[in-house]
């Protein structure tokens, strides 16, 4: 992530629609407290502060800019039908299609449809609403609500298809340090606030009791693994992943400078070999988080609960290794990676996880890159810019990793 400083300002402009999909006209783009594209809290108060209306962010339209953070971005946003004759809206001329990806969320009363189950989900279980239900995040991965109820928060996630499966294996890892369910349907899911903090910038000792936490998780699923992936969790191991790396490069080799491509082509010739001599380290093929850092933990004083089990699969645990590694500070990273290694070797005698982890090293960057691709491949094109650089950006990466092994 850039450094703030560096970032340039957000200015959103909303294109307003009525709950029917009608065209109201554009709003002037307004400067939003943050340079996030999927942060629509900063949106909705930048529009109530300047016009005094209530709006709901629904998906991209467009960007001036090839990728986030930062600059114009055009906002489809849905406005109720009795304040938006008031608005200085710009005319607009252009076509509001309909596309085949276009997630529930992202049409015109989706998320009102997603609001109404959280309800029903609350009076089963005997809560109610006490306030206005405050959105936080819209994109192509997710649709996030806070809502306030007696004594705290409860949290609306909805996930595109591609992702469903997070509410189901919620479900089944009850009783593990995840986030509790008050309910889940697909690809809708209602969870119990987390009391603490966020834990972007942890250190020692939170990030080592991090690592022993997804640990001991990931050898407590190893029986399990055939019921996981029955959820519908993806598939990252050995040979499902060979193939996927394979493909992805196929398509974005034209993109990779020619030496790129070369090293790439050896890796991709040898990962049958790879993954032999990694199951020979001995680890076992378990359960994967998929997007492992000390962001996605929130709690404090001992008591962490470990989100966003989105990018969940079966696979290599160390998979889930260099994602942690890069997002902590440098001098914390020699003694995080003996402690991860010694976890693995207190629990399976004769395991060599220090050799696993130069194996996976590259195998866990050319999966990022397997991972944006399918995510490219099953959302609309207004939302490309969100990951359009990100496959060929972790091929790269792959290649790097590589070159400084060889």
């Amino acid at each position: 992530m850039q450094a703030m400083s560096n970032v340039e300002e957000r200015r959103a402009a909303l294109m307003l629609v009525r709950r029917d999909g009608r065209v109201v006209g554009r709003l002037p783009a307004l400067p939003v407290a943050t340079p996030w594209w999927q942060e629509t809290a900063p949106i909705i108060a930048a529009a109530r502060a300047q016009y005094g209306i209530e709006v709901t962010i629904l998906r991209l339209l467009e960007a001036e800019r090839e990728s986030p953070p930062g600059g114009r971005v055009t906002y489809v946003a849905e406005v109720a039908d009795d304040v938006a004759a008031a608005l200085p809206v710009e005319p607009w001329h252009g076509t509001l299609d309909d596309h085949p990806e276009r997630l529930s969320y992202a049409r015109p009363g989706g998320p009102q449809a997603d609001l109404a189950w959280a309800d029903e989900v609350l009076a089963r279980r005997g809560l109610k609403c006490r306030g206005a239900p405050e959105q936080i995040r819209s994109w192509n991965l997710s649709s996030l609500w806070r809502i306030p109820i007696e004594g705290g928060f409860a949290w609306l996630k909805v996930v595109p298809p591609f992702l469903a499966p997070e509410g189901a294996l919620l479900e089944g890892l009850t009783g593990a340090p995840v986030p509790r369910l008050l309910g889940q349907d697909g690809h809708r899911l209602l969870t119990a606030e987390i009391p603490g903090a966020d834990l972007y910038d942890a250190a020692l000792p939170a990030l080592l009791e991090m690592v022993g936490m997804l640990v001991e998780l990931q050898l407590a699923c190893r029986p399990r693994t055939d019921a996981l992936r029955a959820l519908g969790l993806p598939d990252w191991r050995a040979a499902a992943l060979a193939g996927e790396i394979a493909r992805v490069f196929e398509r974005n080799a034209d993109a990779l400078a020619e030496d790129a491509r070369a090293v790439l082509a050896r890796f991709i010739g040898d990962l049958p070999q790879r993954f032999a001599r990694l199951a020979d380290c001995g680890l076992p093929e378990t359960l994967i988080h998929g997007d492992f850092h000390p962001g996605n933990f929130r709690g404090g004083d001992g008591n962490l609960v470990l989100l966003d089990w989105a990018d969940a699969g079966i696979g290599h645990p160390l998979l889930d290794r260099p994602a942690f590694l890069s997002r902590i500070p440098r001098e914390h990273v020699a003694e995080v990676e003996a402690h991860w290694a010694a976890c693995w070797r207190r629990a399976l005698s004769g395991c060599d996880p220090e050799r696993a982890a130069m194996l996976i090293a590259p195998v866990a960057a050319a999966r990022q890159a397997v991972v944006y691709q399918r995510f490219l491949d099953a959302i609309e094109p207004s939302e490309h810019p969100y990951h359009r650089g990100d496959p060929v950006a972790w091929l790269r990466r792959t290649a790097e990793i590589l070159r400084r092994r060889d």
